[in-house]
């Protein structure tokens, strides 16, 4: 199977952008390697390492909550939202994917603030660990890219 095209962009420039991540502990393996790769994509995309804030929570669902608390302090041009549900035998698995991604958009406009959403929602461990690395990078590079074209239109 392909994988989606995801497109062009220009070249992306983190130069004096401030991010905040908000890491969910729950399948801390998964979301450690996401806030890495999110982490090194950032700093090669030049965002200082004392620019990126950090932050950890229980859970997705609690995800929200502290990217509204990160937003609320107007220190950041982005935010980033990494956590990791995978499918259980129960509903508890779609209502976590869909609250948390409900609130993750919320905080999102209410704050007029990008948010990178790399909450990864997979069938199973397997699915997660192939996609820990690239879907952090991912994430650094939509915050870098909405953090700066939100700069542009902010100033038309």
């Amino acid at each position: 199977m392909l994988g989606a095209n995801q497109g062009s962009a220009a070249a992306l420039d983190g130069t004096g952008l401030r991010i905040g991540i908000v890491q969910a502990r729950f399948n801390q393996g998964i979301t450690d390697a996401l806030v890495q790769a999110c982490r090194q994509e950032l700093l090669q995309l030049g965002v200082e390492q004392d620019h990126i804030e950090q932050v950890q929570v229980a859970g997705a669902l609690e995800v929200p909550l502290a990217l509204q608390a990160l937003a609320e302090t107007e220190r950041f041009d982005a935010l980033v939202a990494l956590g990791c549900v995978i499918r259980g035998e129960t509903y508890h698995f779609e209502l976590v994917c869909n609250e948390s991604a409900a609130g993750v958009t919320r905080v999102g406009l209410d704050h007029h603030i990008p948010i990178a959403n790399a909450i990864l929602t997979t069938e199973n461990l397997s699915q997660a660990v192939a996609r820990q690395e690239d879907k952090g990078r991912d994430a650094a590079r939509v915050a870098v890219e909405m953090a700066r074209l939100l700069q542009t239109v902010n100033r038309s």
